[in-house]
């Protein structure tokens, strides 16, 4: 098997799909104006690698809470139509189909909560999906996260426990390409063979520069 891995917000799409998210949300008037100044909050906090993945994780399972996933589909259904898809640039698409040409193996993960990742996920066309998982009681979301979080360190420990199911060596992470525009996924383009950054953030653009790896702008 040969790994492509690909992280998703700014990197596959143009945005942040929690930060996207609330604003669908705020458009269709489920949340209230005094959110927005918090997801602003939030957001810079995660491009600056300033905020925990707990508090990240969970400040945006938040928003889930009390309501079951039949109850969201058709709002997520209607957010990939409207917001994700017309920010996919043509060239995310062209690198995924590349890898997908040369027979490799493609997972996207994410810190992004399954639930806004999913059909995202479906409509990029990657074989795998690993994304932050929800809590669930009496069918409905309870508002905090599950496991393990996909993000920092945890996206390593989550691509491990992964090839274990999946039969494979963990020396087929080693022989991955990695695609990310965040500092936040150090960890991982640490222990893969090929790192990519993908229009990244000035902290990890730095370190990228720095290290000598490739670059590409969307």
């Amino acid at each position: 098997m040969r790994l492509a891995l690909f992280d998703l917000d700014h990197t596959l799409l143009s945005g942040d799909s929690d930060v996207l998210w609330c604003e669908f949300l705020l458009a269709q008037g489920l949340l209230d104006d005094s959110f927005v100044r918090r997801n602003r909050l939030m957001s810079e906090a995660y491009t600056a690698g300033s905020v925990t993945p707990a508090d990240y994780c969970n400040f945006y399972a938040g928003l889930l809470a009390g309501r079951s996933e039949d109850d969201w589909l058709p709002l997520r259904r209607r957010f990939v139509d409207e917001v994700v898809r017309p920010r996919i640039p043509n060239d995310a698409r062209a690198l995924l189909q590349r890898h997908r040409e040369a027979g490799h193996t493609l997972v996207l993960t994410t810190a992004t909560n399954r639930v806004v990742s999913a059909l995202t996920a479906a409509d990029l066309g990657v074989d795998h999906h690993l994304a932050t998982e929800l809590e669930m009681a009496d069918g409905c979301f309870t508002g905090r996260t599950l496991g393990t979080l996909n993000m920092r360190t945890g996206k390593v420990e989550r691509l491990r426990t992964w090839l274990q199911t999946q039969g494979e060596p963990e020396s087929v992470l080693k022989q991955a390409t990695f695609y990310t525009d965040s500092i936040n996924d150090l960890p991982l383009l640490s222990v893969v063979r090929q790192p990519v950054v993908v229009d990244p953030d000035p902290r990890l653009e730095s370190t990228a520069l720095r290290k000598g790896w490739k670059v590409l702008r969307f």
